[in-house]
């Protein structure tokens, strides 16, 4: 989420270069991890046998 606030306020002072793309690629390695997260939560809920456990 700090990653998407950064990306803005670089957005919004118009900082150009490579500070905006690490910002926006941080923003989308959070959020892929975080639904790989959720995923393997839903998986471990419903007794998959590929869920983690204590995620």
């Amino acid at each position: 989420m700090l990653w998407l606030c950064a990306f803005v306020v670089l957005l919004l002072v118009g900082a150009r270069g490579v500070w905006l793309w690490t910002t926006l690629a941080g923003a989308g390695v959070g959020l892929l991890g975080m639904s790989i997260m959720l995923w393997q939560r839903a998986a471990a809920r419903r007794g998959s046998r590929f869920g983690q456990r204590n995620v």
